[in-house]
């Protein structure tokens, strides 16, 4: 006789689900309905608080507090106004800020922008204070008898609504910059794949670790380290900790991050609180970052479509020469830390000097010989970090001017240092 399949019969497992119709609903038409429901929801607030009013009486709250009746007219009318001009305004910045995304980054994203809820219950919130304080100045009568003239918990209700307006604005204006960065793009499409997955494949217990690793409770940037904590923490348990990641890199959920040698017990929430993880790399602590963005400025304006633009290039490499001028003749991080009794308690990796040279000149050294302007600010720039630097550091520079003048020849404008990338080079002055 064939088995009983022991799965039949059984109420299906809903812990990995697929989304319901219902959800599928919400999430592609939610753009309008949650401003719709905001909407909705001040409407029916504002008769609740008219029926409070009518209940109560007109004068709950004294004149001292909301103003006279004229004042509290202009108030509203005013606040009204504000309220449709600052809705218009918003959503036209949201349009323009997600056909600059479509252009920049994927015309597939418009819809995890669309989605995002902060956005959706700000411009609600928005909507709903304007209609309610429509509502409201309808209401206010300055002719009337006195004591019936202001219905007074609705329109006290109308300022805190405009109060709460300018806070949710402010927040909104700081959430839309976020979430237009490429970071906070790529951050929207990226949580929404790790909710789906989550939701759709569970995880069946924790990913195994080895026993000696703290591995990272979510993912991201290392953005920066706290030597000190972590220096303490290791002394405290009598062992040796060593960052399995750099200032820099990226860190997935559940991988290693920290690596302890020693016996001694580590309290892991501590290791985990002394390294800061984000969704964009910071200065804070990171010198290459700054060299790794005047690298792409620069390289974005030698290979712009039609035309290149040189002398955007140029500024950039300027401020990498003079970035690079300051740092070849100063120590560099240390990548072993010690505490107070002079034990090491702390290993790093730190960016070594070959390795801010490659950062600063590898790729535009291999981009920048296309353009004779570049070249020659390149050579300029080269030249004079090998007149200035020590000699155990001129390696890796002469190097890259090696690789600079090897890739440049046969060029019509003769490859010379110019800081200006044509125009003060000594082959051009007398």
């Amino acid at each position: 006789m064939a088995s009983r399949d022991p799965s039949r019969g059984r109420r299906p497992d809903r812990s990995g689900r697929g989304p319901t119709r219902r959800e599928y609903f919400w999430q592609i038409h939610s753009l309008w309905l949650v401003p719709m429901m905001c909407i909705l929801g001040g409407a029916l607030v504002a008769a609740i608080t008219l029926s409070v009013d009518h209940a109560v009486g007109y004068d709950a709250l004294p004149s001292s507090v909301l103003g006279t009746p004229t004042a509290v007219q202009t108030i509203l009318s005013t606040a009204a106004s504000s309220m449709l001009t600052l809705t218009t305004i918003v959503l036209t910045v949201l349009t323009l800020g997600v056909q600059l995304a479509m252009q920049q980054f994927s015309p597939r994203i418009v819809r995890a922008l669309l989605g995002d809820r902060a956005s959706q219950f700000s411009h609600g919130l928005f909507a709903a204070t304007f209609l309610f304080c429509m509502i409201a100045v309808a209401q206010v009568d300055d002719t009337a008898e006195p004591g019936h003239q202001v219905p007074s918990v609705t329109v006290a209700l109308g300022y805190v609504l405009l109060f709460a307006s300018l806070i949710v604005l402010v927040g909104y204006v700081h959430h839309a910059g976020q979430s237009l960065r490429v970071a906070g793009l790529i951050d929207v499409v990226g949580d929404s794949l790790q909710s789906e997955i989550d939701r759709s494949f569970p995880a069946q217990g924790a990913v195994p670790a080895e026993d000696d690793v703290v591995p990272a409770a979510e993912s991201g940037v290392v953005v920066m380290l706290d030597h000190r904590r972590l220096v303490e923490e290791a002394r405290r348990s009598d062992v040796r900790l060593e960052m399995l990641a750099a200032v820099g890199d990226f860190v997935p959920r559940g991988a290693p991050l920290v690596r302890r040698t020693g016996e001694g017990p580590v309290d892991t929430r501590a290791v985990r609180r002394a390294v800061v993880l984000d969704n964009e790399r910071s200065h804070v602590g990171d010198a290459a970052y700054g060299l790794r963005k005047l690298v792409d400025i620069a390289e974005r304006s030698i290979a712009s479509s039609p035309h290149q633009d040189p002398a955007t290039a140029v500024q950039s490499i300027d401020r990498l020469h003079d970035a690079m001028r300051q740092l070849c003749v100063r120590p560099l991080s240390e990548s072993l830390h010690r505490d107070a009794e002079g034990t090491v308690r702390l290993v790093t990796r730190e960016l070594s000097w070959p390795g801010y040279v490659a950062v600063a000149f590898d790729e535009l050294v291999d981009v920048g010989s296309s353009s004779p302007l570049v070249a020659r600010r390149l050579l300029a720039a080269l030249d004079d970090l090998l007149a200035t630097a020590p000699p155990e550091r001129r390696g890796a520079l002469r190097e890259r001017r090696d690789l600079l003048v090897d890739a440049s020849d046969d060029k019509i404008i003769a490859l010379a240092p110019d800081v200006q990338g044509l125009g003060s080079g000594p082959d051009l002055l007398a």
